[in-house]
């Protein structure tokens, strides 16, 4: 009857367990070590079915590794389904021969088949996996002897338990071997005389070479199979993302969700070749950043360091070994470009994040331009203007009602600092309330009393300025009654959503926070829906949409200012090549706009020329920080003569005939 049997001219079996016991052993106390950074300030939220579905969609299925790149997304699939498939067998045949015997008869031929077949879709996704890096040369993938090892290690494996099989079917010659095709087909190199000897040679290499493997994993690249699930499962849970200020211990410069991040990433590069900074020539490259402080939390947090004559030699490593380049950490625009591709999504804007609010704690190597509007933002509650009672000159000669007085309204219209502030984005603020009031929608501000959001400061990791902006404002709001607001700026909705939501959980707040906060754009979508926002005579021109980072990527809103565009008769609206999620930043976001880096590249120059690639006049945007970076580089770059930059108010102004739109174009 067709059956496996174990151990098959193999002798000294003792060996093996031997040899198996060190390789869980290693195995072991390389999870230990892991397991031991990632462990201080770990929570426990609770189980959550949707987290674990989507695991299985991001870990198991790949979905994220597919987008933009179907071949990376094929090879994903054979690796992953292969190694798991051969996995699962090797489980079964343990079963089979330490507890109860049932791998026979159809049941072991049908299962020899099915091996076969995850052997091959292992065989094929390594080998596919060497030729683009090695032979297509992906630009995204790095091409180091190191980098080669892992997946030649996991061919050997495949190719060594094909050519074990094949010298066994040679030995035994038994038709019912034919359902292993791959080792049937492989037989003929083996003579039926000399086979047993090749078996055992092969067996024997087979075995060291997967041991080995065993006990490698999660000292190498590939423990990111592990981390990878688990940063997948608490992404998104408060507990473990509400650190807006360094940790209670300041020996640990990180959290441990930035542990689980750093060791779940795979280097496949995506975020290099997504990042605007990198893209333009910049000094920031995303993956070394996450690999060199992978490489630093490493060393400074093993477990192993607590050994007495193993402490000495790690301060002499950390001493000598290059380390985080703090320079780097100003170059991002926090985008979250990186995060939008990384198929763990262990996008480094976070960790960023975190070593600015280091530098800023310590008050070192701070661009001093940033410096100084960050003393202008605790003294004067904006980073502009060295004085207070200036946000309300943009309204002179608006009669809008002032909450903070006293007056009544529905709506809060949170204008935020650059709007108010800049004298090119005041155009936003001006052009949104006459949208509001030309549609009936009552409104009022917050006047001269208006305070910070603190967007600013979260951005550029001033936590505990940002703890008392949001501390001034949530007060403000709830002595006042608000219930729902709308921002100029996808920067402030952004913290008066997300940033405020996180800090509430963290103060052991019930429930969501007490107002809601939304773009203008969501509002002018929602009056376009309702018929109150409609374009009797519309505007003929051809405009493409500059998609705002904090809108299409930290919100995830993308539709509502198309909809609008879309509402006016005669626009045309083109995409650019990079738009939507997938948008090109401009340059502004992350304090970029408050200061000058060396080696600066100019990221909204390359922004407006996919826009002229388009055949567009006019882009539209729906952010005041974009609208000034992308009108900069319009008069910097020579594009005067061929578009025109405006805010989707200036442009819906435009259209509805009202004043306060900017100059045709």
């Amino acid at each position: 009857m067709p059956a496996r049997i174990p151990f098959w001219n193999i002798e000294a079996a003792w060996v093996f367990y031997l040899l198996a016991a060190l390789a869980l052993a290693l195995f072991g106390l390389g999870l230990a070590l892991n397991l031991a950074r990632w462990r201080p300030g770990f929570a426990w939220g609770g189980f959550r079915a949707a987290r674990l579905k989507a695991v299985l969609a991001d870990a198991l299925l790949g979905r994220r590794i597919w987008r933009g790149d179907v071949a990376a997304g094929l090879m994903h699939a054979l690796i992953l389904l292969g190694f798991l498939g051969l996995f699962l067998g090797t489980c079964l045949v343990a079963l089979d021969h330490y507890l109860v015997s049932f791998l026979q008869g159809r049941l072991y031929l049908a299962t020899s088949a099915l091996w076969e077949v995850c052997g091959l879709a292992l065989t094929i996704g390594l080998a596919w996996a060497l030729v683009r890096r090695y032979l297509l040369r992906v630009p995204r993938l790095e091409r180091r002897p190191a980098d080669a090892l892992l997946p030649a290690w996991l061919l050997a494996i495949a190719l060594s338990g094909f050519l074990v099989e094949a010298a066994r079917i040679a030995a035994s010659g038994a038709d019912w071997e034919r359902w292993s095709f791959l080792g049937w087909w492989l037989a003929g190199l083996f003579a039926p005389a000399s086979a047993p000897a090749a078996h055992a040679v092969l067996w024997w290499s087979h075995a060291v070479l997967s041991l080995g493997l065993i006990a490698w994993l999660p000292f190498s690249r590939l423990f990111h199979a592990l981390a990878a699930p688990v940063n997948l499962y608490f992404q998104d849970e408060p507990q473990a993302l509400a650190d807006l200020s360094l940790p209670p211990d300041q020996v640990r410069e990180f959290s441990h969700r930035h542990f689980l991040a750093l060791d779940a990433c795979t280097r496949c590069g995506r975020c290099v070749e997504a990042c605007p900074s990198a893209r333009a020539g910049e000094p920031l490259a995303p993956r070394g950043f996450v690999q060199d402080a992978r490489r630093y939390t490493r060393l400074k947090y093993s477990l192993l360091a607590r050994i007495p004559w193993l402490r000495q030699r790690q301060r002499q490593e950390l001493s000598t070994r290059p380390t985080i380049d703090p320079a780097q950490a100003w170059y991002c625009t926090t985008c979250a470009a990186c995060a939008e591709v990384c198929p763990v999504q262990a996008g480094p804007i976070e960790l960023i994040r975190q070593v600015r609010s280091s530098l800023v704690e310590q008050g070192s190597t701070v661009p001093p331009l940033l410096a100084q509007s960050l003393e202008r933002l605790a003294k004067y509650q904006n980073p502009w203007l060295a004085k207070k009672g200036q946000k309300a000159a943009w309204a002179k000669g608006l009669d809008l009602p002032d909450l903070a007085k006293g007056d009544q309204a529905g709506l809060l219209y949170f204008v935020g600092c650059t709007t108010s502030l800049d004298t090119r984005a005041q155009g936003l603020a001006k052009g949104l309330s006459a949208v509001l009031e030309h549609c009936g929608v009552e409104f009022g501000t917050l006047g001269k009393a208006e305070p910070c959001c603190g967007d600013i400061a979260r951005r550029v990791g001033e936590n505990g300025l940002f703890e008392e902006q949001r501390e001034d404002l949530s007060g403000l709001l709830a002595d006042i009654g608000v219930r729902e607001v709308v921002t100029s700026s996808p920067h402030c909705h952004r913290s008066l959503s997300h940033d405020y939501a996180l800090a509430r959980v963290r103060d052991g707040l019930a429930g969501p926070l007490p107002f809601r906060a939304r773009h203008y754009s969501q509002v002018l979508a929602e009056l376009v829906d309702q018929g109150r926002l409609v374009f009797p005579d519309g505007l003929a021109v051809k405009a493409t949409f500059h998609d705002p980072c904090y809108l299409a990527r930290h919100t995830g809103e993308v539709r509502a200012p198309r909809r609008v565009l879309g509402a006016i008769p005669g626009l045309e609206l083109v995409e650019m090549a990079d738009h939507g999620r997938n948008g090109l930043c401009c340059g502004g976001g992350g304090g970029r706009m408050w200061h000058e880096l060396p080696g600066q590249g100019h990221l909204a120059r390359a922004r407006l020329e996919q826009a002229v690639a388009t055949g567009a006049s006019l882009v539209v945007t729906a952010c005041p920080l974009c609208l000034i970076m992308l009108e900069d580089a319009r008069k910097a770059g020579g594009f005067e003569d061929r578009l025109a930059v405006r805010d989707l108010n200036e442009v819906v102004c435009l259209a509805l005939g009202l004043e306060g739109g900017a100059n045709p174009f």
